[in-house]
C-alpha cells in the first residue's frame, strides 16, 4: 500500500483566497489541501480585533476540527484593507464591510462612495495580512507582509477578489484587477506574509522529519 502523503490545510473558506494561498504555497514535498476535503469544518468566529488575533482564532479553531493521521497542520490568514482618509476602515471588518451577505462590489463601491472626489493623493491605503500556521492545539508559525496603495475613482479589471479592483499599489499605475497573477502573487500582502511563511515552514518540515532521540 502507498504510504499516506502528508499534507496541510488551507484555512478560508473563500475559494479565491483559498486557490491564491496554494498557488503561493505549492512547492513543498506536501499536498496543500483545501476546506472542500473537509466538509464538516465549520466556520470560526472573527471577534478579534486585530488581523493577528483573527488568523489565530482561526488557524486554531479549523485545526483543532481537522483529525488525520497524516495533517501537518492548518494555516489560515486575516487579512484587509485599510484606508486612512477612512480612519484605517474598514480594517478587520473588510470581508464583512456592508453585511454579513454584501457583496464585493457591494462593498467596492461603498468604499468609493465614501471617499467620493477625495483628490489622489488623500485616497492613501495599504493592504494588511497576518498569516498563523496551527497544529497540535498551538500556533507555530506567524507572519506579516503590507502593501501599500492609493483607492482609484473606480473599479478597473477583473482579476482577483475582494477590493482588487480600486487599489493601486504604489509603483503601479493599475489596479491589482488590471495587474493579474504575476504582478500579484509577487508583491500582494498574502504574497509577502506567505514568502516569510514559506521559508519558515521549510524549517518546521525539517523538524518533522528528523528522528527522534532517545534520552
Amino acid at each position: 500500500m502507498t504510504p499516506a502523503e502528508p499534507f496541510i490545510v488551507v484555512g478560508s473558506f473563500n475559494a479565491a483566497k483559498a486557490a491564491e494561498m496554494a498557488t503561493l504555497l505549492g512547492d513543498f514535498h506536501v499536498a496543500v489541501r483545501s476546506l472542500r476535503d473537509f466538509p464538516a469544518v465549520r466556520p470560526v468566529p472573527e471577534t478579534g480585533t486585530t488581523f493577528g488575533e483573527n488568523a489565530r482564532l482561526k488557524a486554531l479553531g479549523m485545526a483543532a476540527q481537522i483529525h488525520a493521521p497524516d495533517f501537518l497542520g492548518l494555516v489560515a490568514d486575516d487579512s484587509g484593507l485599510e484606508v486612512d482618509a477612512l480612519g484605517g476602515r474598514p480594517g478587520v471588518y473588510s470581508a464583512r464591510y456592508v453585511s454579513e451577505s454584501a457583496t464585493d462590489p457591494q462593498r467596492v463601491q461603498r468604499i468609493l462612495e465614501e471617499l467620493g472626489d477625495l483628490p489622489y493623493e488623500k485616497r492613501t491605503a495599504r493592504f494588511r495580512c497576518h498569516v498563523a500556521f496551527a497544529a497540535g492545539g498551538r500556533i507555530l508559525i506567524e507572519t506579516d507582509g503590507a502593501v501599500e496603495g492609493i483607492i482609484s475613482f473606480a473599479p478597473s479589471g477583473d482579476f482577483g477578489f475582494g477590493y482588487d479592483p480600486i487599489f493601486v499599489p504604489l509603483g503601479h499605475d493599475r489596479s491589482f484587477g488590471e495587474l493579474g497573477a504575476k504582478v500579484k502573487h509577487r508583491i500582494s500582502h498574502r504574497a509577502k506574509a506567505l514568502r516569510a511563511f514559506h521559508d519558515r515552514f521549510g524549517g518546521f518540515l525539517t523538524a518533522q522529519a528528523r528522528p527522534a532521540t532517545s534520552s
